[in-house]
């Protein structure tokens, strides 16, 4: 009897997660965490009605809605899931009510107290914590179990059946929770594949409209570029040479960043070849020095040598030196930046951190976002740009900063992966052939 229904009470944990992403995934509604509060706190009480009473104590899985509300909407969703299970237990009452009250403080303790640090696990880890905290309340009832058949003072008939009701919940408690927590990281997997789908659209659009645009453009500035070096070099002694020097080197600013902007579109992958990154990251380190001494910023490094990558030398060198100027130009005098780069066998770990500005939330939230800076100054296409190369040679690229004390970039190349950007340079040239030739092929 037990079995049956402690089982009826695992559909009823999944019943939310069945909701939720049937009616509520897409709506503004679903990310309320007073909303999956709600919907938990619903399935406590459903498992506190449906509940096994035995041995003076109510068997039931009313726990598991209350961590996985903790851990996946956060403090204020299992705050919600508390009150409704102390509400549904002090209407029950009993004998063990004061019992009920304990266990109901204890079992939310943990979870209450490890969320951040959840999410900053990664996904099967995530899982497994979410077991783990699922077997806490498993040992706080059997605790709680012995505290009161000891206070009670009443004898254990059978005590066979009762290790056996005990291993039944701990068993099913843990199928329960590791099936619901499974559940929610494939929502949130197929939540965050939407998002990056989404953003790829963009992103090609806009690729593409830049391009276009930068073409049309590039054109008639060389031109004129031509030209006006050819009066430069006629008017070295006329009045008219600074302002052609000025001319000149506004057209090469214009230059520069149109560029940025093919680069946006498509990063040219022209020459792939083995590099060693701490010199490569050297160069660039020392090529961003005097910016750095301009700035008052101190600019260490610590590479790991003998670490390989195969990829295109300039790219690689454009990503980083777009992100170390970033982070020099974030710094305050007397600033500090420190460049590290390191390898773990599977991947390279390059992390550029500095003690400057920092930014908000919501600052950090739109990095990525093509024509945003915090700059006075600039156009947003450096960070855009590196983005670009991270993403073409498989890598990521995450983003950790707090206002007043600094931001921290971490890129992550895989090494296991290390011909993918040739194989991807060299369809992507047949492919411009075909569209040359006006021939259309399909690939199987």
């Amino acid at each position: 009897m037990l079995a049956e229904k402690l089982l009826l009470h695992v559909f009823i944990i999944l019943a939310p997660i069945l909701v939720y992403t049937s009616f509520f995934e897409n709506r503004r509604i679903g990310r309320s965490p007073y909303f999956i509060g709600m919907l938990y706190a619903v399935s406590a009480l459903l498992c506190l009605t449906f509940s096994y009473y035995s041995y003076g104590l109510y068997w039931d899985l009313r726990y598991v809605p209350l961590v996985l509300s903790f851990l996946y909407g956060g403090p204020a969703a299992g705050g919600i899931t508390i009150l409704a299970i102390l509400a549904g237990r002090t209407f029950m009452s009993g004998d063990a009510l004061l019992f009920g009250y304990i266990s109901i403080t204890l079992a939310a303790a943990v979870p209450y107290f490890y969320v951040k640090r959840f999410w900053r696990q990664q996904v099967r880890k995530r899982i497994f914590t979410a077991i783990l905290l699922g077997i806490w309340p498993s040992f706080i009832m059997f605790s709680i179990l012995i505290s009161w058949l000891i206070f009670s003072r009443n004898p254990v008939n059978d005590i066979q059946e009762l290790v056996l009701y005990v291993l039944l919940f701990g068993v099913i408690q843990i199928v329960g929770i590791g099936f619901a927590s499974m559940l929610h990281e494939a929502v949130i997997e197929r939540r965050m594949m939407r998002k990056e789908m989404q953003r790829a659209e963009k992103l090609n659009s806009l690729g593409e409209l830049a391009a276009s645009i930068a073409h049309e453009v590039r054109n008639p500035l060389t031109v004129v570029k031509g030209f006006l070096q050819l009066m430069k070099s006629q008017e070295k002694r006329n009045d008219n040479y600074q302002y052609l020097s000025l001319v000149l080197s506004e057209l090469a600013r214009a230059e520069a960043i149109i560029n940025d902007y093919l680069n946006f579109a498509k990063p040219q992958f022209e020459k792939i070849e083995r590099l060693e990154l701490s010199s490569t990251m050297s160069d660039v380190i020392a090529l961003l020095q005097p910016l750095a001494m301009k700035q008052g910023v101190e600019l260490d490094s610590e590479l790991e040598e003998e670490v390989y990558l195969h990829s295109d030398r300039n790219q690689f060198k454009q990503a980083l030196v777009n992100i170390i100027k970033n982070a020099i130009e974030a710094t305050v005098l007397g600033g500090r930046i420190n460049v590290i780069l390191s390898s773990d066998g599977q991947d390279v770990k390059i992390t550029v951190k500095d003690n400057g500005k920092g930014m908000t939330k919501e600052q950090l939230s739109r990095i990525g976002t093509l024509f945003y800076t915090t700059k006075d100054k600039g156009t947003g296409l450096g960070t855009m740009v590196s983005l670009r190369i991270v993403e073409a040679m498989e890598g990521k690229i995450t983003y950790k900063s707090e206002l007043g004390k600094g931001t921290e970039v971490r890129v992550a190349l895989p090494l296991n992966r290390q011909f993918q950007g040739k194989r991807n340079m060299h369809l992507q040239k047949n492919a411009n052939k075909e569209q040359g030739t006006g021939e259309l092929k399909s690939f199987k």
